[in-house]
C-alpha cells in the first residue's frame, strides 16, 4: 500500500525561520526555566528505565545506540545521542532529561524528592493501554510518580509540593505501540474497528491525564504519534517500499481526539494547561521536503539490517551509516539525533501547525 503524506501546502515556511532562532537559544545557557520536567511514555521518550527491567528485550543500552551521546555512551536512549524529549529539556533551561526514575528511586536526598530537577518516568515497549508491551505501562509510570509525589511532601510539606508541581511540565509520549499492537491483531482494521479502538485509547488516556492532575499537574505537554506507518520496519512489510497507509491513518485518527481530549479537559480542570506538539507534521515536513531541511534519507535507517535496515534493530552487529546527521531514522522505528533536534525546536518555538493551541516555550512562560 503506498501512502500519499498529508503535508500543508507550506511545510517549511514555519519551520526554517524557527530552526534559526533555535540555534543561538541552544548556544546560550539558562538557568531552569520551571522546577521540574515529568516524562512518561514510551521508547521515544525512554532515557534508561527499561536497563532496570531484567529479562527484557526492549532496551537500548548497548552499541551501537548512543554514539554521538557525550562520550559516545549507550544510556537507553533509543537514538545515536539524544532524543526529542533531551531537546525540549534543553530548551527548558535544563542539560538534558531529567534522569530515569529507577535509577533514583531509592536516593532519598536526589532534588527530585524536594520537587526540583524531575525525572522521567517513560518505558520502551510501553503504551497507554495496560495490554500493551511487557514493560512499565503507562498506569505504572503514574503509580511511580504518585510515590515520588509522597516522598516530596514528606520533605517539604503539601502546600510547597502542589505549588512547585503546578509550575512543573509534565511531558506524554505516547500512544504509537498501541497503534501496532492494534494493527498486529486484526492486521486489516476497518473504519468501525478503527474508530472503536481510537475511542478506547482515548478513554484511557484521559483517565491517565486526570489522575496526573489529581496528582497536582497542571501544565501538560502532549507529543502526539508521528506517521509511524513510514518508519523503516512498517516500508518493510510493504511489497511497494511505500509507507503502510493504515498505520499513518489510525496515527491520524489518534492525534485528531488527543487534541479534541485535551480541549474539553482543559474546559473542566481549574487550572489545567496545555500544548500538543506534533511529531506527525514535524516528520511529514520533512518527508515532503528533505534536501530543504538537510536530509538525504528518508526511508532507510541509519542503523540495522534487511530490507530499509528495517528488518531488525541496531544491535552491536549491525551496521550503521556514517552521515548520522543526513537521515530521518536512526533504527528501524526511532528518529535520529538530528531529527529529534528538529522535532524539539519546531515543537517548542513553532506554529500552530507544529504545537497548539500555544507552543511548548508559551506552555513553560506562561505564569497564570
Amino acid at each position: 500500500m503506498a501512502f500519499t503524506m498529508r503535508v500543508p501546502p507550506f511545510p517549511l515556511r514555519d519551520l526554517l525561520p524557527v530552526l534559526f532562532a533555535a540555534v543561538l537559544a541552544l548556544g546560550a545557557a539558562e538557568a531552569a526555566k520551571v522546577p521540574a520536567v515529568y516524562v512518561f511514555g514510551d521508547s521515544t521518550a525512554d532515557v534508561g528505565n527499561n536497563n532496570y527491567l531484567p529479562g527484557s528485550d526492549a532496551k537500548a543500552n548497548f552499541p551501537h545506540n548512543g554514539m554521538d551521546f557525550p562520550y559516545s555512551r549507550p544510556t537507553g536512549r533509543f537514538s545515536n545521542g539524544y532524543n526529542g524529549v533531551d531537546f525540549l529539556a534543553i530548551h527548558m533551561g535544563f542539560r538534558r532529561s531529567p534522569p530515569p526514575f529507577l535509577s533514583i528511586a531509592n536516593k532519598t536526598k536526589h532534588p527530585i524528592h524536594r520537587g526540583l530537577i524531575g525525572t522521567n518516568f517513560a518505558s520502551g515497549g510501553s503504551g497507554i493501554l495496560d495490554s500493551t508491551g511487557r514493560t512499565i505501562t503507562l498506569t505504572k509510570q503514574l503509580q511511580y510518580f504518585s510515590t515520588l509525589q509522597s516522598s516530596i511532601v514528606k520533605h517539604i510539606a503539601t502546600e510547597p509540593t502542589y505549588h512547585l508541581l503546578s509550575k512543573s511540565i509534565f511531558l506524554i509520549s505516547s500512544g504509537g505501540n498501541d497503534i501496532f499492537a492494534f494493527f498486529a491483531k486484526s492486521n486489516a482494521p476497518n473504519k468501525t474497528s478503527g474508530d472503536q479502538f481510537i475511542a478506547t485509547l482515548i478513554s484511557k488516556y484521559e483517565n491517565h491525564i486526570k489522575a496526573l492532575y489529581n496528582l497536582g499537574a497542571r501544565k501538560f505537554g502532549i507529543v502526539d504519534v508521528p506517521p509511524i506507518g513510514c518508519c523503516p520496519y512498517p516500508r518493510s512489510l510493504n511489497p511497494t517500499g511505500g509507507c503502510l497507509e493504515i498505520l499513518n491513518q489510525l496515527s491520524v485518527g489518534f492525534n485528531k481526539a488527543v487534541k479534541l481530549l485535551m480541549h474539553n479537559l482543559s474546559l473542566t480542570l481549574k487550572g489545567m494547561k496545555y500544548s500538543v506538539g506534533s511529531s506527525y507534521e514535524v516528520v511529514s515536513a520533512i518527508i515532503r521536503n528533505p534536501e530543504a531541511l538537510g536530509y538525504k534519507e528518508i526511508k532507510t535507517a541509519c542503523c540495522g539490517a534487511g530490507k530499509f535496515n528495517g528488518e531488525s534493530g541496531c544491535t552491536p552487529n549491525a551496521t550503521y551509516c556514517s552521515e548520522r546527521h543526513l537521515y530521518l531514522f536512526w533504527d528501524l522505528l526511532h528518529p535520529t539525533h538530528a531529527t529529534s533536534k528538529l522535532a524539539g525546536v519546531a515543537i517548542y518555538y513553532g506554529s500552530p501547525q507544529f504545537a497548539s493551541p500555544i507552543n511548548f516555550k508559551q506552555l513553560v512562560e506562561d505564569q497564570n
